[in-house]
């Protein structure tokens, strides 16, 4: 086996973080410009802001205003660095990670940040007929599907009729309610002028939750004021409806009934990433690790496990909620739990401050309650619109970003339009191949893999395509 050399000293300690998402991110944050060599390591060169997926999948903003190369977010930071490569497992023993390359990364301190992947909860034909929003290429993906099918039915209307254009979301999360709120908002502002020889009026934004309510964290009055706003914009808001199959063809729900689409997009749930299977540690429900108190691996004091695959276990917090501001902090908690160990002060617990919560129902529209630590305040409507562009603003990485975003949310606000609705050929991550396939391909059999997803959806541009193509490659 090949091996990289080790660029720390003696004197300087070497960090590796494995993944750069919000964990990873922040983690490095805190140990850039201390005496500590770190590693960033993940299969993307980028860092995705995911919470604004959605509006690259809605046609809002381009990929790139999401997203920051992570060399670029680390600029002059002369002891942090990047690698692009994908985590296949850790050698505890002379404490390397390997990855699939072949080679190995050594390492003095662990964090891992890999985040998490959709959970399909066993459902069939989710896996081969649904669409995901979990990385920026299933963002384009999504985009580019949604106005396909549009320039379907204009070519030919009768396909409506078998639900070429009824969109299903699956999962009344924030995820599920941001993108019902805002596909119903292209439909309705923006492709009535791409498609006026199409009565765009017959698309349907269908939105399927298990539970009696949307957004499960929130009090029942913002609960029920955004179910209220959703169905006043269009959207069929059907709750107590759990999904028991999905087909090429449509969606059955519980009692048996069948919901004609082409498109599924499933939001209902995540687990965490595959890789941490390869920790060779306890892990929890939704394959999370098992974690102390201090966030470290139970019997390796030199690991961390931070983020959406991390659980506390023992604490008298419990488990805490896979959110975007959970990892924030979790990932500062590991990095200093590295320097209070080089400066040999006492390791602290993780204590997660709650700021409360906030999601974007449409323009104007948005719902956001505070913890009772910051006074409990309930926000609705445009004033709860306005906070949650105000924190996403400040957590987006990068001055380009936030004035790019800030623009293209003026104009669509102003005008009514959207301006990125470029149809791309729909070509499946690295992560979404390995999930699916559920092994690790190398680069080679990747390349032969989208070259098949190509031949079949470049023309077609369907879920069932995608999954012919799938079942092509495998054979």
């Amino acid at each position: 086996m090949n091996t990289t050399a080790s660029t720390s000293t003696p004197q300087r300690p070497r960090v590796v973080i494995a993944g750069v998402g919000f964990a990873g991110l922040y983690a490095a944050r805190v140990l850039q410009d201390k005496p500590v060599d770190v590693l960033l390591v993940d299969q993307n060169s980028y860092h995705t802001f995911q919470p604004l997926l959605y509006q690259v999948a809605t046609s809002l903003l381009e990929p790139e205003e999401t997203a920051r190369t992570i060399r670029g977010i680390f600029k002059g930071r002369n002891n942090i660095d990047f690698r692009q490569a994908t985590i296949t497992g850790v050698d505890w023993e002379r404490k390397r990670v390997l990855v699939r390359s072949g080679h190995s990364i050594p390492f003095d301190y662990l964090i891992v940040g890999t985040g998490t992947i959709y959970n399909d909860f066993g459902t069939p034909g989710v896996r081969e007929n649904s669409l995901f929003l979990k990385s920026l290429s299933e963002a384009v993906n999504i985009r580019s599907h949604i106005l396909r099918q549009f320039e379907r039915a204009a070519a030919d209307p009768s396909i409506i009729e078998d639900g070429a254009l009824n969109f299903v979301i699956v999962g009344g999360g924030p995820t599920g309610v941001e993108m019902a709120g805002s596909m119903t908002e292209l439909f309705k502002r923006v492709l009535p002028k791409d498609f006026p020889n199409l009565d765009v009026t017959r698309a349907r934004v269908i939105l399927l939750e298990m539970a009696g309510h949307l957004l499960g964290p929130y009090s029942p009055s913002l609960r029920d004021y955004t179910a209220r706003v959703l169905r006043k914009h269009g959207v069929e808001v059907r709750l107590e409806t759990a999904v028991s199959e999905v087909t090429p063809t449509g969606v059955v729900v519980g009692d048996g009934e069948f919901i004609p689409t082409g498109t599924v997009i499933w939001s209902a749930g995540v687990r965490a990433h595959p890789m941490v299977e390869a920790l060779d540690t306890e892990l929890t429900r939704g394959g999370r690790v098992a974690v102390e108190r201090n966030l470290s691996l139970p019997g390796r004091p030199f690991a961390f496990a931070a983020g959406d695959v991390a659980a506390v276990v023992g604490g008298d917090e419990g488990p805490h909620p896979q959110l975007a501001q959970v990892a924030i902090q979790q990932g500062k908690h590991a990095a200093n739990e590295i320097l209070r160990e080089l400066r040999g002060r006492q390791s602290q617990p993780f204590r997660y401050r709650d700021p409360g919560s906030m999601s974007i129902i449409s323009s104007n529209a948005g719902v956001a309650e505070l913890s009772p630590r910051f006074g409990g305040l309930k926000l609705s409507g445009f004033l709860g619109w306005l906070g949650w562009l105000f924190i996403h603003l400040i957590y987006l990485p990068g001055h380009v970003n936030r004035v790019s975003a800030l623009f293209n949310w003026a104009y669509s606000y102003v005008t009514s339009d959207r301006h990125a609705r470029l149809i791309a050929p729909l070509v499946p991550s690295p992560a979404e191949v390995a999930n699916r396939t559920e092994r690790l391909v190398d680069d080679e059999e990747l390349h032969e893999h989208r070259e098949a997803v190509f031949e079949e959806v470049v023309t077609q541009g369907t879920p069932a395509a995608a999954a012919a193509a799938r079942e092509k490659q495998r054979a």
